[in-house]
């Protein structure tokens, strides 16, 4: 078995291998940006290294630094994560020729599946078919136009080199065309490195399956059954549960083959997930996404396999100890991510902040898989995920029982969380009925009301005495216990989603929460008009239109492009008309 594995991640996916890595005996490295320095992967992992900078572009999507980091560490396997490097082939590539093990597929595989194109043509090779899409990287907006003209709006443009719903955007009208090119590319670039991008047919009222599949080194591949992941806002998930309920055995199998077919087909090792749209008792091959999955733990409650476990063994050489005929469900399991981000009332707001309180639940049947513990600054520069609530049940009514009573019992204080627009969703009859669709959320469900919680703005003083701190000795971080008195009032400001996108009616253009302006679409003495977008605010990976909350001109602008700012920060004003 390896000896030292390095994962080059963050959040709660690094603290989920740590934590499998512990139990095989394995040591584990763990690498950090500056803001990470005190995150609860590097302080749970054996080793970890300073990679330096704020953004994941200066950290962990910078390959000179991580594998300087392979070689100080002495490791002898990487295990990527989800997000960042984990379906970048050229990644995999630089890991390999290193001697290093890559905690994934081949890197053949990566190129095939994780070019969203190339994917299609496999799935096709092997008689899977998918959503009418392009087959092309898309480079012009006439691209668009003339895709529209043969099968109509609404488009989805999406990452061709990424998933989970990052650099995918909606055109439903002309008009929207060349934005949306503009923000699925931005979004691309800034979330996985590169920005091509490509386009399909946008179904009406779908259900988002998924096959989870496994394989390994000796010609085993398998399925592990499907998960539902449907409950959506942004085209990101925020429930997901296994078994996907209410879809007839025979099209589960053809489902489960179709999915292993996939995989064989592109000569697929370790784990993975091939992703189809269903409805209307038919389904279409969406993508196959080359890593583990945030959503996989409800597949390891159903069917009591530890998935990290079994990417590591596989990837050392091991053959999977389990055949299909194995593979038993039992039960339904839930799973909720539990995000900063205000649900307000549907808009859906990044917070970032401080965890001043944070105690997640716990009980029969219930788990938390976190990246963050009470303390913990969630930045603005990374994902929101705070982490993932997994529920267990005999059947799907008690698991939907049970994870409603764990989502109650959470404590959260000083940034806004989703689980006041998880428990909306999961007493919702629709929800309960599987009448839900991928745009439910947006399109049906009614968050009138419906608000992240209490969002501490004021400062507070630390009440206990610091008594360790890290230092950094050639990159390498070490604990070491020193006494540090307490200082008072020296917690800084955690900002906060803490309204609409306008200003108030007033033309004082705000914006509601921490981020960076990537877009200015006014200029000082244009008319504008209610409802307008002024500005694309980018906050945790995710754009956000800033709008206009009168009819006027344009008087005065007070950020570039680039500018970092914090919540309720005037960057436009509005002379409004009389």
């Amino acid at each position: 078995m390896f000896t030292k594995v390095l994962i080059a991640n963050r959040g709660e996916i690094a603290v989920r291998v740590i934590r499998a890595c512990r139990e095989l005996g394995i040591q584990s490295v763990a690498v950090y940006s500056e803001l990470d320095r005190n995150a609860l992967h590097t302080r749970l992992a054996d080793e970890a290294y300073a990679l330096g900078g704020q953004t994941a572009a200066e950290s962990y999507l910078n390959t000179e630094k991580i594998l300087d980091v392979i070689e100080k560490s002495q490791v002898d396997a990487v295990h990527p994560g989800y997000g960042f490097f984990s379906e970048n082939a050229e990644f995999a590539k630089s890991i390999t020729e290193k001697g290093v093990t890559f905690i994934g597929p081949p890197v053949e595989a990566i190129e095939v599946m994780g070019d969203k194109i190339s994917a299609r043509q496999a799935a096709e090779k092997v008689g899977v078919t998918g959503v009418p899409g392009t087959t092309d990287f898309i480079t012009k907006a006439k691209e668009v136009e003339a895709f529209a003209a043969d099968y109509g709006y609404p488009i989805a443009i999406k990452a061709a080199y990424g998933g989970g719903g990052r650099g995918m955007k909606v055109v439903r009208t002309k008009n929207e065309i060349q934005s949306a090119i503009d923000s699925a590319q931005r979004e691309a670039l800034a979330y996985f490195g590169r920005d091509e991008i490509y386009m399909e047919r946008y179904l009406t009222k779908p259900r988002h399956i998924e096959v989870q599949v496994i394989s390994d080194t000796h010609g085993n591949a398998l399925h592990l059954g499907t998960r539902d992941c449907s409950a959506q806002r942004r085209h990101q998930k925020l429930i997901e549960e296994a078994p996907a309920p209410l879809i007839p055995n025979d099209i589960l199998d053809a489902m489960g083959q179709a999915a292993v077919d996939v995989a064989k087909g592109c000569g697929y090792v370790n784990a993975g997930t091939v992703e189809f749209l269903y409805e209307n008792d038919n389904f279409y091959y969406l993508e196959m996404n080359t890593r583990l999955q945030v959503e996989h733990p409800v597949t390891e409650m159903v069917t009591g396999i530890d998935l990290v476990e079994q990417q590591i063994r596989i990837a050392f050489g091991e053959a999977l100890p389990f055949k299909q005929e194995d593979v038993q469900i039992a039960g339904h399991a839930i799973e909720v991510r539990i995000n900063a981000e205000d649900p307000a009332e549907g808009q859906f707001l990044p917070s970032p902040g401080k965890l001043m309180t944070f105690k997640a639940s716990s009980g029969f049947g219930t788990r938390w898989d976190g990246g963050y513990e009470e303390g913990d600054e969630i930045s603005q520069f990374y994902d929101n995920l705070i982490g993932k609530l997994i529920c267990w049940g005999k059947d799907r009514d008690a698991a939907i029982a049970r994870t409603i009573r764990a989502l109650k019992e959470f404590e959260v204080a000083g940034l806004r969380t989703t689980i006041p627009a998880d428990i909306a969703i999961l007493t919702h009859h629709d929800f309960k009925a599987v009448e839900h669709s991928t745009k439910w959320v947006e399109e049906t469900l009614d968050l009138k009301n419906v608000k992240g919680g209490h969002a501490t703005s004021h400062d507070d003083s630390p009440s206990t005495t610091i008594r360790t701190a890290d230092i950094e000795v050639n990159g390498k971080r070490f604990d070491v216990s020193i006494s540090v008195p307490n200082v008072s009032g020296q917690i800084r400001r955690s900002a906060s989603a803490v309204g609409s996108n306008a200003g108030g009616g007033d033309g004082q253009i705000t914006v509601p929460m921490q981020g960076t302006i990537v877009k200015i679409q006014t200029g000082i003495g244009d008319k504008v008009e209610s409802g307008d977008v002024l500005v694309v605010l980018e906050a945790m990976k995710m754009e956000n239109n800033i709008t206009s909350d009168v009819n006027g001109t344009v008087v005065e602008i007070n950020a570039e492009e680039g500018d970092a700012v914090g919540a309720g920060d005037v960057i436009i004003v509005i002379e409004a008309e009389d």
